[in-house]
């Protein structure tokens, strides 16, 4: 009987070794898959607009022509976002967030504003 018992607990624990090794061995990957997926996946820059004015100022955003424009605009005012030179306009509700993705065509230094306010919240370079 002893032996029967011994057998059934030894069974038991390579269960529970084998589930803690699946458990253990799916967390790890998905932290790599995760770490792995942020790395090779682009970062979109947020720009963020408190009492009507970018928070910590103007954001400098530089991209390669040929690749792509991607920033988004958190916003506590209403307004119309416009990128100058590219002529994007898109309206931001109060508390709202409103997201730019467009090609890098045009070489060179462009501003976006709060429009109505007159106030740059990026300066977008575009590189050849």
């Amino acid at each position: 009987m002893n032996s029967n018992i011994v057998r059934v607990i030894g069974g038991v624990v390579v269960v529970v070794v084998a589930v803690v090794l699946l458990v253990v061995l799916k967390d790890d990957g998905g932290s790599s898959d995760t770490t792995t997926s942020a790395s090779t996946k682009e970062t979109v820059p947020a720009i963020v607009i408190r009492g009507g004015k970018p928070v910590g100022g103007v954001r400098d955003l530089s991209y390669v022509e040929g690749d792509r424009i991607r920033f988004e605009v958190e916003s506590d005012v209403a307004d119309e976002i416009h990128v100058h030179g590219y002529d994007i306009m898109k309206d931001v509700e109060a508390g709202g967030t409103v997201s730019f993705d467009f090609p890098a065509t045009i070489e060179g230094v462009f501003e976006a504003e709060l429009e109505d306010r007159k106030q740059q919240i990026a300066e977008l370079t575009v590189n050849p």
